[in-house]
């Protein structure tokens, strides 16, 4: 399977962010076909329909549209998702076995889970699937590579994975914009605040990803005894502060990616 083909069905911030990755890449504009009802425009020469088009054959479908609307659209994409269509799935929380529920005929059935930072190229990419040969799965690597780090992951860890992974970004966003609400509470100009929040996280993810160090020794190397530092992550490690509300927030993010999975039953 050489993905020359690719059906975007639905186009919204993470199908979206995917396109925009893989055209980034240099991966040509007429590999891409999407269809949406809404988006007035995608980028370059990429064919843009409103309707899913007769008589054509794809090397991928890509599901990019809300999970709940999947019992609605599938039945439209039968025609294109045929044995040699391989239909990836963004879809939160709707598992392989609804996939191929929905998708009979389709050849293999691939649950993939990126963030927004694949359109850079520097997202993590988990990936689980039902059907590809050892080859497909080597050429469905080399697709989604382009999007990040790509890694298969067992089924049943991918709502925990989708809460790191997928959700994550979002965590560490509300980070950052704590740290420059509480500096301008504590008296710095916001675009001030801002920048450096950003700056500062943007500089300590580089050495995190480039150090032999993991990011905790990390910490602790920044935080001298007695020190400024030291001083303000006695806050966030009393009682493992920090590391307790941050499990509450990926097992909440798991337990509704969970309940997504059996509403997708219904």
């Amino acid at each position: 399977m050489s993905y020359e083909s690719i059906l975007i069905v639905g186009c919204g911030n993470m199908a979206g962010s995917m396109l925009e990755g893989w055209l980034a890449a240099g991966l040509p504009q007429k590999h891409f076909t999407v269809v949406t009802p809404t988006r007035e425009s995608v980028p370059g020469d990429v064919e843009l329909l409103r309707e899913v088009p007769d008589g054509r054959d794809f090397d991928a479908v890509l599901l990019g549209f809300k999970p709940y609307m999947l019992a609605k659209i599938a039945p439209a994409l039968q025609a294109v998702c045929g044995p040699q269509t391989a239909v990836l799935s963004v879809l939160a929380g709707v598992q392989l076995d609804v996939l191929r529920e929905r998708f009979p005929a389709a050849g293999a059935v691939v649950r993939v889970m990126p963030n927004l930072a694949c359109a850079l190229g520097k997202s993590p990419v988990a990936l689980a699937e039902e059907g590809l040969s050892e080859q497909g799965r080597i050429e469905l690597l080399e697709l989604i590579d382009h999007l990040g780090t790509p890694a298969w992951v067992g089924e049943d860890k991918f709502d925990l994975v989708t809460a790191l992974a997928g959700s994550g970004p979002a965590f560490v966003y509300r980070f950052i914009d704590a740290l420059s609400v509480a500096a301008v509470r504590l008296g710095l100009p916001e675009d001030q605040a801002r920048e450096l929040a950003i700056t500062m996280t943007e500089g300590a993810a580089a050495l995190a990803a480039s150090s032999e160090y993991p990011p905790g020794k990390l910490a602790d190397m920044v935080a001298s005894p007695g020190g400024v530092t030291r001083k303000g992550m006695d806050v966030l490690d009393d009682g493992e502060a920090l590391t307790r509300l941050i499990t509450d927030t990926l097992r909440a993010a798991r337990d509704r990616s969970v309940e997504m999975a059996r509403e997708a039953r219904d």
